[in-house]
């Protein structure tokens, strides 16, 4: 490191006096302005080592306010979703619509509610707004609702088979969003997983021999996100729950997607329903609700009443517990069901025709026009993703960018250029060309999206 070079770094002092750095103080507390003067000073220093000369005074302050902008700038924005998945888990899965925003606003811009019972004056539970609907929704006992499926899944084996051993089939050991593996979940919590079967093949025997004096549970997850086709058996609730019951152990089905209710297409027919499950005598249901339910990030743990109760007394419970905004949104979401409001985001996604879409795409495409941006029509598949429906192809159209000239670089370049935009664009870069799906965008961001392609190209 060059000691004449580091010498020419500006001091702390000497960059506050600056007129530039004055102005900065007035939009920012100054803290917050010495805290960006300090990282961008340790970055040059950084430079030096790597032989690279020091910036001039200004070009540091330039440095700084950049970072200033950067640092208080919202990052968190709104997004267009032309990718044709409507569940993007990068997009924050399931969409909640205008209607559910202006329903909760009141209840989460001030006090409200929580854990206040007002017929009585004292402290209440905070899932007291939810229990009733999701007992009804799912014909479950009683419910309680976690921060996500996965701590479901981990509480109720923490409180049940903790020390002792939970039998899963080997096809079932599926891994989830984020990397994230069902095997990982199930041994941190504490219990020896206890694999049967093979991976497309698994039989009641394999249940039966597996079973000992030190098995609590039989766990049966749902493969919401993966198919296996071909030489395949699995044993199905009814039966799974019949050796249960005979072996006084309790059956736990995670089904992962928090189907409610069917949604019209018949392609979507074959997605098991939350409340099937009871029907076929399984004790204990964990599901996600940001999925095919189409509410926020939580996870929901549905059942028998004694099992619930336990599980709701345990000490881990307050760890995993949601916080005002996802019980308002959730409550919100349910209520909308037994209003028979089918008008979710969700389902209105899910249940487009081919027509609609074919409209929606004739006003991208024209809308494109307007702008001068070529472009055609073409048919495309979409899909639910969010780890759901895996099997389901939806028939969709896409508006595909045509560029004036022969471009190598044309879509990759719009690509990245419509995600910086300043309402970002998700499309579609397949063999160099940009698609727009029209089967995830709103009809109101159809002008939206023209404009903002207009903006890059």
């Amino acid at each position: 490191m060059s000691k004449k070079q580091l010498q020419k770094i500006p001091a702390v002092d000497f960059l506050l006096v600056q007129i530039e750095i004055k102005n900065l103080k007035k939009n920012y507390n100054s803290e917050f302005v010495k805290y960006c003067i300090r990282n961008v000073l340790n970055e040059v220093r950084l430079d030096i080592k790597k032989g690279i000369k020091v910036p001039s005074s200004n070009e540091i302050i330039v440095k700084i306010d950049s970072l200033a902008e950067k640092c208080s700038g919202q990052s968190l924005k709104r997004v267009i979703n032309a990718s044709g998945i409507i569940l993007h888990t990068n997009l924050g899965r399931a969409p909640f619509g205008e209607t559910i925003f202006e329903e909760i606003k009141p209840t989460i811009a001030g006090y409200s509610n929580l854990e206040f019972d007002l017929n009585t004056g004292k402290r209440g539970k905070r899932t007291a707004h939810i229990v009733e609907l999701l007992k009804f929704l799912t014909t479950a006992e009683k419910a309680v609702v976690v921060n996500n499926n996965a701590a479901a899944v981990s509480l109720v084996l923490r409180t049940f088979s903790e020390g002792r051993e939970t039998i899963i089939s080997r096809g079932e050991l599926v891994e989830i969003g984020g990397s994230f593996r069902l095997p990982e979940i199930i041994t941190s919590s504490g219990t020896n997983m206890i694999e049967v079967g093979t991976t497309n093949r698994t039989r009641l025997s394999d249940y039966k021999k597996a079973i000992n004096k030190n098995t609590a549970l039989i766990f049966k997850a749902y493969k919401s996100n993966y198919a296996i086709e071909g030489f395949t058996e699995e044993v199905n609730l009814k039966e799974l729950s019949a050796l249960a019951k005979k072996n006084k152990l309790i059956l736990m089905y995670d089904i992962g997607s928090g189907l409610l209710i069917k949604p019209g297409k018949k392609e979507l027919a074959d997605e098991p329903v939350v409340k099937k499950s009871f029907t076929s005598g399984v004790d204990i249901v964990t599901f996600s609700c940001d999925k095919l339910l189409g509410g926020p990030q939580a996870g929901i743990i549905a059942g028998k009443k004694k099992l619930i109760d336990k599980i709701s007394k345990n000490p881990l419970m307050r760890t995993y517990r949601v916080d005002k905004l996802t019980i308002a949104l959730l409550s919100a979401v349910l209520r909308a069901y037994i209003k028979n409001e089918t008008n979710l985001p969700i389902f209105k996604l899910l249940n487009r025709t081919k027509e609609e879409l074919k409209v929606l795409a004739e006003k991208l495409y024209h809308e494109f026009q307007i702008h001068q941006i070529k472009s055609e029509i073409r048919e495309s598949t979409a899909f639910s993703g969010g780890g759901s429906l895996p099997q389901v192809k939806l028939e969709s159209y896409s508006v595909v960018l045509i560029p004036k000239e022969i471009n190598n670089n044309f879509g990759k370049n719009v690509y990245k250029k419509l995600m910086q935009a300043e309402i970002p664009v998700l499309s579609i870069l397949r063999k160099g060309e940009i698609h727009f799906d029209v089967l995830t965008i709103f009809e109101k961001d159809i002008p939206a999206v023209a404009q903002m392609v207009k903006s890059v190209i």
